[in-house]
């Protein structure tokens, strides 16, 4: 205890005389730090982006044409299929989804949206958070995303106007907004929902297709009886319904186009930024060491221990460290209150703070060189008489 003591003493005490020297190396650590948790964030958000629909889906299985590969745009469903699917044993209940894209123009600035079509009270209708869910039928009603209302300030009972291409013409179709959802982000862009024969009819569509007034799903997504069932019921449902494949959540997530190389990419950045910071850190302090060679001679001399050298240098280090990452969080924190909704930020808990566990390790870490290197020396060649 009494080793523990000096070490600490002489490890703050250095630090408090060259405060100027060590507050530079911990604005270093706090950059690194606001870059890693922003990439944290960034990667967090842009998944999100990407798969907050499905990943919040009130369902266990994922129903896909056979043969689309668990693509959601490239599958294209039987109208019955949703029939056959509901009369399987096992089954709680079924949705139809039905995607595609549009753009709201009765705004100053077009807003992009993802147009989904979905049965209320089914799997793939999400909760209403405000107001009601849709009529039924041809109801020019819509349900959209929280997202909608902070980019827009749309409300409850506003109108919006939607342009969609018929052929070779772009129409206009009028919605009014009956509820809110939160937490709907499809393929990067805010939902809005609507009936599914409402769906057919404002959806963008080729010549070909403007000949049929029958929408046909996407997928269907199911809810079982037992979740606990998945795989069993995954085998059930493809051998009763024919021309199907079956998902769970996850793989229908990790096979969204781009999903998962969007996510290694980030996860790379996130992992050279924290070598990096190894670096630095461990170049920073194996300088400081360089640098005090005699005095660190001169402490043996007197008496002091190995473990006292060792320990002094691993608690600057870590004091260094935590100095650095909490003005970078408190940074990163203030900054995040000034980002529009409109950039692909999520501060995820979880992520973040396992974010900020790794930046106070590689401190540590990186001075292992340093470390190695005090307890190591020699009294005698350290004061040139050896």
């Amino acid at each position: 205890m009494k080793s523990f003591f000096l070490a600490t003493y002489l490890a703050v005490k250095e630090v408090i005389r060259n405060k100027g020297r060590f507050l530079l190396v911990a604005l270093v650590i706090a950059l690194i730090t606001l870059l890693v948790l922003f990439i944290a964030a960034l990667g967090e958000g842009l998944a999100n982006g990407n798969r907050q629909y499905v990943a919040n889906l009130d369902a266990q299985l994922v129903v896909f044409l056979e043969k689309s590969d668990y693509s959601i745009s490239a599958s294209r469903l039987d109208t019955n299929t949703v029939k056959s699917v509901r009369r399987v044993d096992g089954v709680a209940d079924a949705g139809p989804i039905y995607t595609s894209n549009t753009e709201i123009v009765s705004l100053p600035e077009p807003l992009k949206v993802s147009l989904l079509g979905a049965e209320a009270g089914r799997p793939g209708m999400p909760p209403i958070l405000e107001g009601r869910a849709f009529r039924g039928g041809e109801a020019r009603e819509a349900v959209m995303d929280r997202n909608v209302a902070l980019r827009s300030n749309l409300q409850i009972g506003d109108m919006i106007q939607i342009r969609s291409t018929q052929g070779t013409n772009d129409e206009f179709f009028d919605l009014e907004i009956v509820g809110l959802v939160d937490g709907q982000s499809y393929f990067f862009q805010p939902t809005i929902f609507v009936p599914a024969a409402t769906w057919e009819k404002i959806r963008p569509q080729s010549e070909a297709e403007l000949a049929s007034d029958t929408p046909y799903p996407n997928i269907v997504a199911v809810k079982l009886v037992d979740p606990a069932q998945t795989d069993a019921m995954s085998v059930r449902l493809v051998d009763k319904v024919p021309n199907i494949e079956v998902a769970d959540i996850a793989t229908t997530i990790n096979t969204i186009p781009g999903y998962s190389a969007q996510q290694g990419t980030v996860q790379t950045q996130g992992v050279f930024t924290l070598l990096i910071g190894i670096l630095v850190i461990g170049g920073f302090f194996q300088i400081q060491i360089l640098q005090k060679v005699p005095q660190i001679g001169v402490l043996k001399a007197i008496g002091s221990s190995n473990a006292v050298v060792g320990l002094s240098a691993v608690i600057q280090i870590i004091v260094v460290t935590a100095l650095g990452v909490g003005i970078g969080g408190t940074m990163t924190y203030l900054f995040s209150l000034g980002f529009p909704p409109t950039i692909p930020l999520v501060f995820n808990g979880t992520r973040s703070l396992f974010a900020v566990i790794l930046l106070l390790l590689i401190g540590p870490f990186g001075g292992m060189v340093s470390i190695i290197y005090a307890v190591r020396i020699e009294p005698l060649k350290a004061l040139r008489l050896g």
